[in-house]
């Protein structure tokens, strides 16, 4: 008998079948070990994770809470500040131990102070957001805060945002009527409780109606935006303030005040503005 000869390249050789089940190219090798270590990796990463999130959240918190809250909280004059009144004992968001003039030394009237500030420091943040609205959109012709209100007497009436289709305003007294009522119903319903039931803080009622997204459910996280809130409400009082003497000096509003200072910082600023042209003789 004669031997067939083989079609494979002389320098190959045959092998048994278990064998070219299991021995793979170096190339296709390494291809098929890349997603095992890929997801090892990640696998490692996402547990480094897990493990450091938790302390590293705690020491933060820990540090805001020392810093913001009790006896080694930061004071208003910092190391300079001396010894606080007893009564500010930095229980409350806010108390960096300024009393100078015991406005707030009696347990009663403190309470009303904190409840008045808080209440106007909400009111301030709406109002500034409100004063630079209307300036900045062109649907409203970049009307001043001072001015805005007054469209309600023109011919067409007040349209909200610059859009008839929101609130189309002709009449000022049902705006008052429609506020009074609101606000009135709103302001009954924190302070008594309302049918959420009596136990509400009237400060911070929270629940479904006041904290619909749950951010005041973690207390160390409440605690923080306590301190944000009342911070940003004292600057935006202070902002406020600011829109009124603006308008009384100026005649513009904050908007068109900040783009001439933008515009010549040396020679648009208060002390030129106010001191140098407004205040002197023959003005």
């Amino acid at each position: 008998c004669y031997e067939l000869p083989s079609k494979d390249p002389p320098h190959t050789h045959h092998t048994t079948p278990h064998h070219t089940t299991t021995h793979l190219h170096p190339t296709m090798a390494a291809i098929a070990r890349i997603p095992v270590a890929v997801k090892a990796v990640f696998g490692q990463v996402s547990e480094l994770k897990a493990q450091t999130a938790k302390p590293v959240a705690k020491i933060n918190t820990t540090v805001q809470a020392v810093e913001w809250y009790g006896p080694d909280r930061a004071k208003w004059l910092g190391p300079l500040t001396g010894e606080v009144p007893s009564y500010l004992t930095g229980e409350f968001p806010g108390d960096y131990g300024w009393d100078t003039a015991g406005l707030s030394a009696d347990p009663e009237t403190f309470k009303a102070y904190r409840e008045t500030e808080l209440i106007h420091a909400r009111w301030a943040m709406l109002g500034a957001l409100g004063c630079v609205t209307p300036e900045i959109l062109d649907s409203t012709d970049n009307i001043p805060w001072f001015k805005a209100g007054s469209l309600i007497f023109s011919e067409g009436g007040l349209d909200y945002l610059g859009n008839p289709s929101l609130v189309h305003a002709q009449s000022i007294l049902a705006i008052l009527g429609c506020q009074v009522v609101l606000m009135g119903l709103i302001e009954g319903y924190r302070v008594s409780g309302g049918p959420a039931g009596e136990d509400l803080d009237l400060l911070y009622p929270g629940g479904e109606y006041f904290d619909p997204l749950g951010l005041a459910d973690d207390p160390d996280t409440f605690a923080e935006l306590k301190v944000k809130e009342i911070k940003n409400g004292r600057l935006a009082m202070f902002a406020m303030f600011g829109f009124y003497v603006q308008a009384i000096v100026t005649g513009e509003g904050p908007v068109a005040n900040w783009k001439a200072h933008i515009a010549d910082p040396e020679g648009v600023n208060g002390f030129t503005e106010v001191f140098a042209t407004r205040f002197v003789p023959g003005n």
